[in-house]
């Protein structure tokens, strides 16, 4: 049974959602909340495997609640899913950084929604590759990201760690790496796992956005 808390602050929304969710088999609502002091307080009393958050609510937005509950151990194993009525912005680039493991457009058609639960649910990140690498330099395009601390794990990565790094940060799957860098399939998979590892991060998408805020890719040219 996968446990899911959903954050709105429209009634009509959150309702609409909970009762979605509690038609679908394997799936339970373990609560909803109106904004994001009460979704914080609401992921510290369930424990939801994941979370489908607003990203814009009064008092306490969905980054600000999402930021808090990925730097808290008791609460940082949970998944956020970022609901947006945008597919690019600033909200949803902040969301990734913050730990969000992927968004979903509000009118994402229901099937997605629940599919997506799933996977984030699973410990994937919701964000294919090629579109997280989309969606970053789009933004570092328009705006130039603040470098934050250089990881340690960094300097660990060995020369073909870097390589891997920098393939997934183009959006490259592990398929797509192991025949790049002619390797086996399980080899490249074991080389992501130990730059998850390594770099202290939850999912590939987290990945693309150590590459790019650490200078080891650069945004394409139009």
């Amino acid at each position: 049974m996968i446990r899911v808390a959903v954050v709105d602050d429209e009634a009509l929304v959150r309702r609409g959602l909970t009762v979605l969710l509690r038609l679908e088999p394997g799936l339970d609502v373990v609560g909803e909340a109106e904004d994001g002091a009460a979704a914080i307080a609401l992921v510290r009393r369930e424990h939801p495997d994941v979370v489908l958050m607003d990203i814009r609510m009064p008092g306490t937005d969905g980054l600000a609640a999402t930021r808090a509950l990925m730097a808290d151990p008791e609460t940082a194993a949970t998944r956020v899913i970022i609901l947006t009525t945008f597919d690019l912005d600033e909200y949803v680039f902040g969301g990734i950084r913050a730990g969000a493991s992927g968004f979903l457009p509000k009118d994402t058609a229901p099937e997605e929604l629940l599919t997506a639960i799933r996977v984030v649910a699973d410990g994937d990140s919701l964000l294919a590759p090629k579109a997280t690498r989309r969606l970053i330099e789009e933004f570092v395009r328009q705006s130039p990201v603040p470098q934050p601390a250089r990881p340690a794990g960094l300097d660990l990565l060995t020369d073909r760690e870097i390589e891997v790094l920098r393939a997934v940060a183009r959006g490259h799957s592990n398929a797509e790496i192991a025949d790049e860098l002619v390797i086996t399939y399980a080899t490249a998979k074991s080389h992501v796992s130990s730059l998850l590892s390594k770099l202290q991060v939850r999912d590939r998408a987290q990945l693309v956005m150590l590459a790019y805020e650490h200078g080891i890719v650069t945004p394409a040219r139009e």
